[in-house]
């Protein structure tokens, strides 16, 4: 789940079928019954039916929670953590860094480095987009060193300088769920 509308999603599926939860975060949720074959079954096939699927398989459990924490971090948080994004993926899942970066790229076949990069340049477009901020406020909010790191990191993952891609007409934006 990597937006709000997922969590809403799977919510409503969860109370069609009679299920309570606790709590339904991006990319899990934590259910209090106990869930029979047919039911797991169930819930599989309504969540694959809004484009979702029941992971059980921890290693695929983990790379969610990983991507998850980046998503929130990015693109629905308004602050940045003040420390090492190993440092704060690790506090998060309560995991060895070079555990989850290993396993990750393992999995993904990109770094979680590239990962969150490449979500950092679509926020940088959203926010081009949106106007309200200068280059430099974006670089501050996102944690760039200045605006030239960031503007040489946008060339070089989409091909434009920021300036030439807040004034192109048709603008590209790839989905989260596809990053």
């Amino acid at each position: 789940m990597v937006c709000s509308r997922c969590k809403n999603v799977v919510k409503s599926e969860l109370e069609k079928l009679g299920l309570h939860y606790t709590t339904v975060q991006l990319g899990e949720a934590e259910i209090t019954d106990t869930l029979s074959r047919k039911m797991e079954e169930s819930l599989r096939i309504a969540l694959y039916k809004s484009g979702l699927e029941l992971m059980d398989d921890g290693k695929a459990v983990l790379i969610e929670r990983i991507k998850n924490a980046i998503v929130e971090m990015i693109h629905y948080s308004d602050d940045f953590p003040k420390i090492k994004f190993s440092c704060y993926l690790s506090d998060k899942l309560h995991y060895n860094y070079t555990y989850i970066s290993n396993l990750f790229s393992e999995v993904k076949g990109v770094t979680i480095e590239q990962f969150i990069i490449a979500h950092k340049i679509e926020r940088v477009k959203e926010l081009l987009l949106y106007n309200e901020l200068t280059l430099k406020e974006i670089a501050h909010k996102l944690v760039y060193s200045n605006t030239a790191h960031l503007s040489k990191q946008f060339k070089k993952v989409t091909g434009l300088t920021p300036s030439f891609f807040k004034k192109m007409n048709d603008k590209e934006f790839i989905s989260l769920e596809n990053l």
